[in-house]
């Protein structure tokens, strides 16, 4: 704890961790927010799933591109842009009445302009602390990111039982620009210049951990966020039952991340996390009994934050700092991506099979994570006592000789 609390008292370091969590708040209610709204309004899961498809469609070609733009054009312009266009959709959804296919067109829209606060963040990261806090810093940022990833959802349950699913996806709207104009504002944005790539457009992908870390994410939070739709389904939508599950799941989180935040990451520090996760989704499956399921999932919390701490580091040790922000693209469409199929899917599973296909599809995404972090294993660097920083970039030096 002494490490974090000073990490905290660095300089700009508590500012931009509260300020990225804020923008990014959004990317953690949108998917179970149009699920709610779009199943109210044309009472099907299956409808709901087909929106949420269209904006893992937008995030999946967005990602990358916009996250390569901030070298070109520069993080707050990028930045600016893409959070105006993306409120305007989130917005439009969330007022008016729309059918299946126009639904899919504005989701579409709000998926390609999210606006890239996580591959800038992850990258301004290592510019802020030295290369001894790097890696714990990263871990308080995972630990912290389950409040986007499993609060999100409690608030946006909440809301949308409690008051209407309008305001659980205007509420979101509100997090994105508030938080968004609170992140451009910071003046760690006007420090950090990434530099541009001169490498093509997804060849960072050819870095093994890059693309085991991508892969991985887009299972583990597809896996949260069938188990979140689980939940809701099996709770309904006018109960706080479906809350106080979710917060629990959150908690196991939390726990995890802080308690494991400083064990070395060697080679198997990847599929030991997800075998957490895989273990207390499999028994959540076996009983939809509010206190099973909380245990359970408390359990399969635990190894969240940790395995996405890891995803960072191996990420930010593979690369060179002019590919950071692209290489986070990447990784940050799979968790997005993974957010809005799992809760599509499981929606599909939720109309044929009731709550318990949900966890179905939870416990079998869970299994693929875990298999695909064992595999990879060969490709997961050992930062054991090593630097996690990005590699260097070199590039020719002008000089001016004497005369």
């Amino acid at each position: 704890m002494n490490s974090y609390s000073s990490l905290l008292k660095t300089r700009g370091v508590a500012r931009i961790i509260a300020a990225q969590l804020t923008a990014r708040f959004p990317f953690g209610m949108l998917s179970l927010a149009f699920l709610l709204h779009i199943e109210k309004v044309h009472d099907s899961y299956g409808s709901a799933g087909l929106v949420l498809a269209a904006l893992s469609i937008g995030q999946a070609i967005a990602g990358p591109l916009t996250s390569r733009l901030m070298g070109v054009w520069g993080m707050r312009q990028v930045i600016t842009l893409t959070m105006i266009i993306c409120a305007f959709a989130i917005t439009a959804i969330a007022l008016l009445p729309l059918t299946i296919p126009a639904a899919m067109g504005v989701a579409l829209v709000a998926g390609l302009t999210m606006p890239p606060i996580q591959p800038a963040v992850r990258t301004i990261y290592p510019k802020m602390v030295n290369s001894k806090q790097l890696t714990p810093l990263f871990s308080l940022d995972a630990s912290a990111q389950e409040i986007i990833w499993v609060v999100g959802p409690v608030v946006t349950t909440f809301v949308a039982t409690q008051i209407s699913t309008v305001w659980g996806i205007l509420l979101a709207a509100i997090f994105l620009v508030g938080g968004g104009i609170w992140f451009i504002a910071s003046p760690e944005l006007g420090r950090v210049r990434i530099p541009r790539s001169r490498r093509k457009l997804g060849a960072v992908l050819t870095k093994p951990p890059v693309l085991l870390a991508t892969v991985v994410g887009f299972l583990l939070i597809a896996t949260c966020a069938a188990i979140e739709a689980g939940v809701v389904a099996s709770f309904g939508h006018d109960g706080l039952e479906a809350g106080v599950v979710l917060a629990v799941f959150a908690i196991g989180s939390l726990v995890g991340g802080l308690a494991l935040g400083h064990v070395p990451i060697g080679p198997w520090a990847l599929a030991r996390r997800l075998l957490i996760v895989l273990v207390g989704t499999a028994l959540a499956a076996f009983s939809l009994n509010i206190w099973w399921l909380s245990v359970t999932l408390f359990l399969a919390g635990v190894g969240i934050a940790p395995a996405l701490a890891v995803m960072f580091s191996i990420v930010s040790a593979s690369v060179r700092f002019s590919d950071t922000a692209e290489a986070y693209g990447w990784a940050g469409t799979g968790q997005l991506i993974g957010a809005a199929v799992g809760s599509a899917v499981a929606g599909f599973m939720i109309d044929s099979r009731g709550a318990s296909g949900a966890f179905v599809v939870a416990g079998g995404l869970a299994l693929l994570g875990f298999i695909v972090a064992f595999v990879g294993k060969r490709w997961h660097p050992d930062l054991r006592g090593k630097d996690a920083s990005p590699i260097p970039d070199t590039e020719p030096v002008q000089t001016v000789s004497g005369l």
